[in-house]
């Protein structure tokens, strides 16, 4: 069925007019308070020693998740397409949880599991460990946000290359290992990148759950999101806009990287 001209002109405007007053205005009200009292004054804001800290943590739990996942995402996806395991059905229903679950369910459950009072969480305690309301229980909450990203961009580039040139390199000496790291690697490189950069997007933003399992000390257990909630509540609203503008900046740039990465992607 063509669409004529005008309808679709039509159709885009609507599209424009609709991001425009959902996102583009209240991100630009956000830039604009930001920067309202001068360069300086969010320079001030952004490298105090909370803000700071709460950088390099969120920066450090987005990395253990994102290196974790790949992983394991990459691992997973092998096994949902080259292997014949039972119950792939419900292993591919677990890993979508996160899309359906709100996080602040998962905050509940790991306070449930890993608490003081969890079922294991007497254990890590009495070990000397604590995950909740600490930096373990904060990488945990944002692993479980952050699964389905990279199993769910590799697993369709898997099924799309077959198995014919692993088979060849089989044939002709190569190990599992090698033909992984030579033929399968290469060849989901794009989709695996882009499954990457979708979960430094995820883990970023992540609040909800992170939010139940911290104690949000300043200098300790403080991410930037935690940061931006901290100062608004305090009546510091520039200092809150000065983070979420920092967030929204590392945000952009992932943005950007995924923009070209999906294009490459399209391309190979």
């Amino acid at each position: 069925m063509r669409v004529s001209r005008r309808a679709q002109l039509s159709l885009r405007t609507l599209a424009l007019a609709y991001l425009t007053i959902l996102l583009l205005i209240p991100l630009g009200i956000i830039f604009y308070r930001t920067f309202e009292h001068g360069v300086s004054a969010v320079v001030d804001s952004i490298t105090t020693p909370a803000a700071v800290s709460a950088f390099w943590l969120t920066i450090e739990i987005v990395g253990i998740a994102v290196v974790l996942n790949t992983i394991f995402g990459v691992l997973l996806a092998l096994a949902l397409v080259r292997s014949k395991i039972r119950g792939k059905g419900l292993i591919q229903a677990v890993v979508d949880l996160p899309f359906a679950v709100s996080p602040v369910v998962v905050g509940v459950s790991l306070i449930l599991v890993y608490g003081t009072n969890g079922w294991f969480g007497t254990w890590f305690v009495d070990n000397g460990l604590q995950i909740i309301f600490s930096v373990p229980g904060m990488v945990l909450a944002t692993i479980f946000v952050t699964v389905p990203f990279v199993v769910r961009e590799v697993e369709p580039v898997l099924r799309e290359i077959g198995t014919e040139q692993e088979e060849a390199a089989a044939t002709l000496g190569a190990s599992r290992w090698q033909a992984f790291w030579r033929i399968t690697l290469p060849s989901i490189r794009w989709g695996l990148g882009y499954g990457v950069i979708l979960t430094i997007a995820r883990a970023l933003g992540e609040y909800g759950g992170v939010s139940l399992v911290s104690q949000s000390k300043p200098g300790e257990s403080q991410t930037l999101t935690l940061l931006v909630k901290s100062r608004y509540d305090n009546l510091d609203v520039s200092g809150a806009y000065a983070a979420a503008t920092l967030l929204m900046v590392i945000a952009v740039v992932a943005l950007i990287v995924m923009t070209v990465l999906d294009r490459k992607k399209t391309n190979a």
